[in-house]
């Protein structure tokens, strides 16, 4: 059993910069791909990035490929999602995720979310 909880969500302007973090509890957490995902009012969820168990591969949608960084610390069973150049079409609830299935389409477990807003 995995715990995820989010933090570092905000208010923020176009062009600005948020860095979210997950701290996860279980022994298990260095085993898993861990994630993120994002939901805005009236779309569905989408896969943001992820992150292997070692930190050496990751993967991110090609919306936020070149703006956003995933990266874990698993001493401190913690990921974290830094995002820069931040769009008003970022603004979502984004939630951390650990176990996603090779087609990011699925997780085991996931946060509570953390708001996320981009002003213009």
């Amino acid at each position: 059993q995995v715990q995820l909880v989010e933090s570092g969500g905000g208010l923020v302007q176009a062009g600005g910069s948020l860095r979210l973090s997950c701290a996860a509890s279980g022994r298990t957490f260095r085993s898993y791909t861990m994630g993120w995902f994002r939901q805005a009012p009236g779309k569905e969820r989408e896969f943001v990035a992820a992150i292997s168990w070692s930190g050496g591969s990751t993967d991110y949608a090609d919306s936020v490929d070149g703006r956003f960084t995933i990266s874990r610390e698993n001493a401190k069973n913690t990921v974290y999602l830094q995002m820069n150049r931040l769009k008003p079409e970022d603004s979502a609830v984004y939630y951390c995720a650990a176990g996603l299935v090779p087609t990011r389409t699925h997780a085991n477990y996931w946060g509570q979310g953390t708001q996320v807003t981009v002003s213009s």
